[in-house]
């Protein structure tokens, strides 16, 4: 396995692990704050959505370029 291959899947392990861990903290911070449906729903929608864009941001470079990356 090539260094660039390496870093290429630790960089997407590592992104994965990092967008999951920042979901938890979303539906813990709802959690603890009695934010119920409603206001679970908005943390995660309104903190959510950035993470959101980036992971969009990905899925269209690959779209535009066709994979050839």
């Amino acid at each position: 396995m090539e260094i660039e291959e390496f870093e290429s899947l630790m960089m997407t392990v590592l992104i994965t692990g990092f967008c999951l861990f920042m979901l938890f903290i979303m539906w813990d911070l709802a959690r603890k704050s009695n934010a119920g449906k409603l206001g679970t729903f908005i943390i995660i929608g309104g903190l959510g959505l950035g993470m959101l864009a980036f992971v969009l941001k990905g899925v269209v470079i690959e779209l535009i370029l066709g994979g050839s990356v």
